[in-house]
């Protein structure tokens, strides 16, 4: 009777043999410590064998079992089986100066090995009874041990031979005195083991043929075009500082200039999806024409979709994976560096030497701040080069930014002259008391042909802008896009604004803030909500963009309403700030050179958050985390104040229930959990992806997007 061959993967997952799994993996790991920094120490022939018995345990009966049924037998006395626990048992097949570094390797690529949110990590399971654990681990060790031997290991070129229970039981006692004793820090094997698993169950076949594509530094030469027209084009980038800080208006080659300062491989921060998709595009499409394709990813939640609305079946497969030549993402993503929450070891390892972009870093919320000084500290702990671009800076803030950097010594700091800088005055602004007043400039503007973008605050007031502009103005195209779209929907609305600003004729564009930053559109005029100064100048750069020598020194008009009287009206904004900013604009031309003193008025002062009770601070001499562990995401969510929710559409729920992650994502449609929690308790919930509140279609329309009623009636003003 041939013996059972052991899977990796059930059926569903892919139905992957052990053999085949671990194969990938070790061609996943050997690609990834080929590349990484040799700062890192790491031992290639060592890693490899971590790679090789990582997933040992996953011979034990137990795991075999759950593979083929789903889920064993209800059973009360049935104690917790974890696989990377029992691949400790294989220890004893390589000399004892490896096992350290095994069994950083192994024992914590799924769990942390204390304080498990499912308390299933090695310290949490052996608290109650040590023996009792390790009994669970190695049941019927004398009959699947030698299957794995022989269908795993020794195909794999590593020696093996009969490992006695007692002497399993030695080095298990071995590897939990070593976990107990760990310091404080960060485990780079762990990280290293995490990615390669990862990598190889994405990938699985071709991780080989994948993996060569993985940590390539891109070639950015497209990217020393010269133009006069974008004066930052014409500077050098070749200072040797490692950091830069750029300070110039929208349109004057920000982008390129930063990216030709580029070294290594590039992360690309962003604050909005929309910027984030436009960046990615812009970049890729860049690359590819001057004749160097390059893995070019983007990470926010529906990055598996085109602009068009259609999926992007590579990203979907790569995106969060390590080894992009270029990366484009929000700060949030990088989170898990400063929080510790999982996976935070990939993200750092995957970091690590390389330059990181943060671009627009103002627009974010004084936590938001916050948390980009410690990505800034951690990205500086990690060898990185960090490059910060932003055409609105408060002095107050740039001045902890460069003192982070290493000050004078370590930053090159980049600003236009004078008399380049007024060449850049291309706004005039009008103030409007009235919405009645302010609504009144669109007939003569659209009768002329005009595109107009019209910028409001907040979500329900978008909605309600829109249907009313509609109504007003049948014969002109006009459309709406916010945050609370399916994400498909959004996704294909995202690159609709591009054929509109490029029609002939007038239009109409109501929005939120998501069109704020790096989208490189050129509409004639704004109207727009009174916002932060700095949120503010952003808006006005989506108009009069283009520069050519006919454009410069013309002037469109942005229109501001002045803010409301409640401070409720002017979420997601302090109503402080906001009358302060629309009090400092000018009622007339808004000269470039008079930015910098406008924005230090409104903004004397940065209150940064204080976040050391939050972070794990990495670059310390003493971490606040302990090595092969990691925090709940609860703490990210509690530090930023972020409680998000999804929600899906009835007719949507069947394919939601039955599809993989990529279709379920592109169904989904994110607002914050405040908006949707007076209905949660009438709501179901789809115990499934994740956990989505199941709304009725009639709170859904692919034009406007989400709403909700604010009542049990049927009365569904917009939230």
């Amino acid at each position: 009777m041939s013996e059972p061959v052991l899977m990796a993967k059930s059926a569903d997952q892919g139905g992957t043999t052990l053999h085949d799994h671990t194969l990938h993996v070790v061609q996943a790991i050997d690609r990834m410590v080929a590349a990484l920094p040799t700062s890192f120490g790491f031992d290639r022939d060592c890693v490899r064998i971590g790679a090789v018995i990582h997933d040992a345990g996953k011979g034990h009966p137990d795991f075999q079992a759950k593979l083929k049924t789903g889920r064993l037998p209800f059973d009360p006395t049935r104690k917790t089986h974890r696989h990377e626990l029992s691949s400790l048992l294989f220890l004893p097949l390589r000399p004892r100066s490896e096992w350290a570094a095994l069994t950083d390797l192994i024992v914590g690529h799924h769990r942390s090995v204390e304080k498990c949110s499912k308390h299933q990590g090695l310290l949490d399971l052996i608290e109650y009874d040590p023996d009792e654990t390790f009994e669970v681990h190695a049941a019927g060790w004398a009959d699947w041990s030698p299957l794995v031997m022989s269908q795993v290991i020794e195909p794999l070129d590593v020696a093996t031979r009969s490992i006695p229970l007692d002497e399993a039981r030695a080095a298990w006692d071995w590897a939990v005195g070593h976990v107990e004793a760990r310091r404080p820090g960060w485990s780079p094997l762990r990280g290293l083991l995490m990615s390669a698993d990862h990598f190889a169950s994405a990938m699985m076949a071709e991780t080989g043929t994948q993996s060569v594509r993985l940590y390539a530094a891109p070639d950015l030469g497209a990217y020393n075009r010269r133009s006069a027209l974008h004066p930052l084009s014409l500077l050098p980038a070749d200072d040797p500082r490692p950091h830069t800080l750029v300070l110039a208006p929208t349109g004057a080659g920000k982008t390129d200039f930063l990216l030709r300062r580029c070294r290594g491989r590039v992360f690309y921060t962003l604050p909005f999806q929309a910027s984030i998709n436009a960046m990615a595009e812009r970049i890729e499409r860049d690359l590819r024409l001057a004749g160097n394709p390059t893995d070019v990813r983007r990470v926010h939640a529906a990055s598996q979709l085109r602009l068009d609305g259609s999926e992007m079946v590579e990203d979907r497969r790569l995106q969060r994976h390590p080894g992009a030549s270029v990366k484009v993402l929000t700060p949030h993503q990088l989170a898990s560096v400063v929080f510790g929450t999982s996976g935070y070891e990939m993200t750092a390892l995957d970091l690590a030497g390389c330059d990181v972009i943060l671009d627009e870093v103002h627009v974010y919320a004084e936590i938001a701040q916050a948390m980009v000084l410690e990505i800034v500290r951690t990205l500086i702990g990690l060898n990185c080069r960090v490059h910060i671009g932003t055409a609105t800076l408060p002095t107050a803030l740039a001045v902890p930014l460069l003192e982070l950097l290493g000050g004078e010594a370590n930053v090159a700091t980049v600003s236009l002259t004078d008399d380049v800088l007024v060449t850049f005055d291309r706004h005039t602004v009008e103030k409007h008391d009235s919405e009645d007043d302010w609504l009144d400039v669109l007939p003569d503007a659209l009768a002329d042909g005009e595109h107009v973008l019209v910028v409001c605050n907040r979500v329900r007031t978008a909605q309600e802008r829109y249907i009313e502009l509609a109504k007003r103005f049948p014969d002109v195209k006009i459309m709406l896009l916010h945050s609370r779209f399916r994400r498909r929907d959004r996704a294909a609305l995202e690159s609709l604004i591009e054929t509109f600003e490029q029609m002939d004729g007038p239009c109409l564009v109501v929005s939120t803030q998501v069109v704020e930053v790096s989208l490189d559109i050129s509409f004639d005029r704004m109207l727009t909500d009174a916002a932060p100064l700095d949120s503010l100048i952003q808006r006005f750069g989506r108009i009069n963009r283009r520069r050519t020598a006919d454009t410069i020194g013309r002037l469109r008009c942005v229109h501001v309403l002045a803010p409301p009287e409640s401070a409720r009206d002017v979420l997601p904004y302090k109503l402080d700030t906001v009358r302060a900013s629309f009090d400092a604009l000018p009622d007339g031309p808004l000269p470039e050179l008079a930015l910098q003193a406008l924005i230090d008025t409104v903004y004397p002062s940065v209150d940064l958050l204080e976040m050391d009770a939050h972070t794990i601070r990495l670059y310390d001499e003493r971490p606040q985390i302990d090595q092969l562990c990691h925090r709940p995401k609860a703490v990210l969510l509690d530090a930023l104040e972020i409680e998000s929710a999804t929600c899906v559409i009835e007719s949507d729920a069947a394919a939601y229930r039955a599809g993989g992650w990529a279709g379920r994502t592109a169904l989904e449609i994110p607002l914050p959990w405040q908006t949707i929690a007076r209905h949660a308790r009438t709501l179901t919930v789809i115990e499934t992806g994740h956990r989505p509140f199941l709304v009725p279609d009639a709170w859904y329309d692919p034009t406007l997007g989400l709403t909700l009623p604010t009542t049990d009636s049927d009365d569904r003003r917009f939230l």
